[in-house]
């Protein structure tokens, strides 16, 4: 039963027109899920370059991305095991200091009723302002680095913050060392057990 209601609801989306006339390519819903996913990857939405390939994280940020899990290509794009689940599902269109932000409308209509067909999730990978404020039960406001420092503890609650990986962050990824040094080992250890993977 909750097979067929999960297919349902992937077809639903896929075919999701609630934006026609908004954004600047049309609607073309970008995202990777099957029920058995243990891994969720949250990021904010398609870029350009995902929109015209119609996939998510084919590019030096996903390299990076799976350097940081310890994880083939191969593996990524495995729905039975990694689930990709963007804020918002189709490209949003680019403003003056890059792509704009997800189309609210995306979650509203579709997330909640979406994770909860997701049942086997036991990581959540969280990457973004928007994907935060959404995934996080947090009330006072802090800053990207002090979240990814309480990577432990966002590990015992089956979740963990990261930067993005884009090279736009590399003056970041430059003034905290850190990140590399304890968080990306704490990390690789996590997925390879989840997964049950050899670790990087």
């Amino acid at each position: 039963m909750q097979s067929c209601a999960f297919s349902e609801l992937k077809s639903n989306i896929l075919a999701c027109r609630e934006c026609v006339g908004v954004l600047p390519l049309g609607p073309k819903p970008i995202l990777q899920i099957h029920p058995q996913a243990k891994l969720l990857i949250v990021g904010q939405a398609p870029g350009r370059r995902a929109h015209d390939a119609n996939l998510a994280f084919d590019d030096l940020s996903g390299d990076r991305l799976r350097d940081w899990l310890g994880i083939s290509k191969e593996l990524f794009y495995d729905a039975t095991n990694i689930a990709l689940v963007p804020m918002g599902f189709c490209f949003p269109g680019t403003g003056r200091s890059g792509d704009l932000a997800p189309r609210k409308e995306c979650a509203e209509k579709w997330r909640h009723q979406l994770l909860n067909q997701l049942t086997e999730i036991q990581l959540t990978v969280i990457l973004g302002r928007y994907a935060q404020a959404y995934h996080l039960e947090t009330r006072k406001k802090t800053t990207l680095t002090e979240q990814v420092k309480a990577s432990k503890y966002w590990l015992e609650q089956g979740k963990i913050v990261l930067p993005h990986p884009s090279p736009r962050n590399n003056r970041w990824l430059a003034q905290n060392p850190w990140f590399e040094k304890d968080i990306l080992p704490l990390l690789r250890e996590h997925v390879a057990q989840l997964l049950a993977t050899p670790s990087a």
